[in-house]
């Protein structure tokens, strides 16, 4: 059977007692139908102060193979509890762009999944579209100042905030919009980005309450007057009404996987554009209800494990015990250059030639952020137990154990011996520390990135990038993480670079304040906040039946 259909022919359990299993009490659980629930704020002010073990599922750089990092999430979780441990899962939410476009379904996969899959992968609770409304709300109010006589001197052409929709859709890349005479606003050049780029949704999943997501909401830059000041929606008074279109959305989401481990899934910033990690609020709720906490972050570790310690967990005063680092066989040898028809047979000279790239995220884990780490191969029946054995062997002279895994075909029994590793590695002491210092200039941040974590030796910025690091410094912004916007293909600026490239530059173009979410982007390569549908979507094989049933969804 494939994803859907293991799916749609599981027995869940009633989202109460999934509640009441993790120690929730009624009151602070609203259901979404039988399967799904919001829970309430409070709930975490009235949990057990003690927190338990955090720990970080990352990835290898991601390759057409596939890595399976969100399944091997969800298994872990599951293989924890069968050896008689308390675990939460904590994930982002899909978007729509992803769904109908390359990836389809997102909540895992085989018996390692969260369900109800189709809700979760279509609409869920509605925390998207609540985001799109504050977003383009915040866009409609910008737009009618402008219209209504401008009384903060906006500069029209230097507006940096952008409508935004949840779909891969190329042609709202570049629009010109108010077109139509003077009742129909004021023409100007205009772009959208999906829904998962903006910054409302960064601000959501960093926001630890009401108060502090509308303190957020204010904060945030939408443009700048024609004296170069920067002009905010706490300006434009905004913040207000947007926050009331988002006070639910704020909320963690409650499902369950396939064999009932209690999951929280909430917000789904995109991590090679923002900062890839589920919603602070979550992770938190995760770490009271259970002694261990088991989340991920977005593509291989240069992307979203960096801006899960360097940003969300500096935000948050989080401090992760140990890091698995999700690898195929498959993936390592289209990393030593095999090409995707060829990955079936065996070739140890290949996958060699590829460990480099998973050596290279070891020691950014072991080495930068001063983390245990284990190795988790997602086996693959293709792969053959010489293939296995020389990772085994290369990541053993690193310093990290390996554990294959078969979560995918055995859901949580085939985690357990994963999650006896990783309740180990929760027991040593660790010198948990992050690649940059924050009082650093902006262009140095950038570099520490580029050589601790890239493995390059430089970053160059373009003309415009210094006079914009310059500006943002001279505003009060320097002292910001950076959040890098790069390609997720390669761990440098170039997506044709595989393993792991060295005597690189990582060019930046652009550098945008998110004053919000507390983090200065820079925009590398040809990063988009729009993506496109690729030549035969995913979209194409979806369907529903008469009676509901929902088909191609995987």
């Amino acid at each position: 059977m494939n994803d859907i259909e293991i799916a749609q022919a599981a027995h869940l359990k009633p989202i109460l007692d999934i509640a009441k299993g993790a120690g929730i009490d009624e009151q602070y659980v609203d259901p979404y139908g039988k399967y799904k629930a919001k829970l309430d704020l409070s709930l975490l002010r009235d949990l057990r102060a003690q927190e338990g073990k955090l720990v970080l599922v990352t990835a290898i750089t991601p390759t057409p193979a596939g890595e399976g990092k969100t399944t091997t999430t969800i298994g872990l979780a599951d293989g924890l509890r069968r050896i008689g441990k308390n675990a939460v899962v904590a994930l982002r939410e899909p978007s729509l762009g992803p769904v109908f476009g390359v990836k389809g379904g997102a909540a895992g996969g085989g018996y390692a999944q969260v369900v109800p899959m189709e809700d979760i992968n279509l609409h869920f609770t509605g925390d998207f579209h609540a985001l799109g409304a504050a977003n383009n709300l915040l866009a409609a109010m910008l737009d009618n100042h402008i219209y209504q006589g401008n009384a903060l001197n906006i500069d029209p052409r230097r507006i940096v905030w952008h409508r935004c929709v949840d779909m891969n859709d190329r042609q709202l890349r570049h629009v010109v919009d108010g077109l139509g005479g003077k009742a129909n606003g004021v023409p100007r050049e205009d772009c959208y980005d999906i829904t998962v780029a903006s910054e409302v949704m960064a601000v959501l999943c960093l926001s630890t309450s009401i108060s502090d997501l509308k303190q957020r909401l204010s904060r945030m830059v939408v443009a700048y007057t024609f004296d170069d000041e920067p002009v905010t929606a706490g300006d434009l008074k905004a913040a207000g009404a947007m926050c009331a279109l988002l006070k639910d959305a704020l909320r963690p989401n409650l499902v369950q996987t396939l064999e009932g481990t209690p999951a929280l899934v909430h917000g789904g910033p995109f991590a090679n554009i923002a900062h890839g990690c589920n919603s602070v609020l979550a992770t938190r709720m995760a770490l009271r209800l259970g002694d261990y906490a088991i989340t991920e972050a977005g593509f291989g570790a240069d992307l979203g494990a960096e801006k899960f310690f360097d940003i969300k967990c500096r935000a948050a005063g989080l401090r992760p015990s140990a890091v698995v680092v999700v690898a195929t066989v498959r993936a390592l040898k289209m990393h030593g250059g095999l090409a995707k028809g060829e990955l079936a047979r065996e070739d140890l000279d290949a996958l060699r030639k590829g460990m480099p790239n998973l050596l290279r995220h070891i020691s950014n884990v072991q080495d930068v952020y001063g983390l245990p780490c284990v190795v988790a191969v997602n086996r693959f029946p293709t792969d053959t137990d010489r293939e296995i054995q020389c990772v085994v062997e290369m990541c053993r002279e690193r310093g990290a154990n390996v554990v294959p895994s078969t979560v995918w075909a055995e859901g949580g029994k085939g985690g357990m011996a994963l999650a006896e590793e990783v309740v180990r590695l929760c027991e040593q002491p660790n010198h948990f520390s992050y690649a940059y210092a924050l009082d650093l200039p902006i262009r140095e941040k950038i570099a520490a990135v580029v050589r601790r974590v890239y493995g390059g030796n430089g970053v160059e910025l373009t003309p415009e990038a210094r006079r914009q690091a310059k500006r943002l410094t001279e505003l009060g912004y320097g002292d910001l993480p950076v959040c890098m916007a790069k390609t997720q293909y390669s761990l440098s600026d170039n997506p044709k670079l595989l393993g792991a490239p060295e005597d690189f530059s990582v060019t930046v173009r652009n550098l945008r304040v998110s004053a919000g979410a507390g983090f200065i982007v820079a925009l590398t390569g040809d990063i988009m906040t729009m993506p496109g549908l690729p030549k035969v979507p995913a979209a194409e094989t979806i369907d529903v039946s008469e009676d509901g049933m929902i088909t191609g969804l995987f």
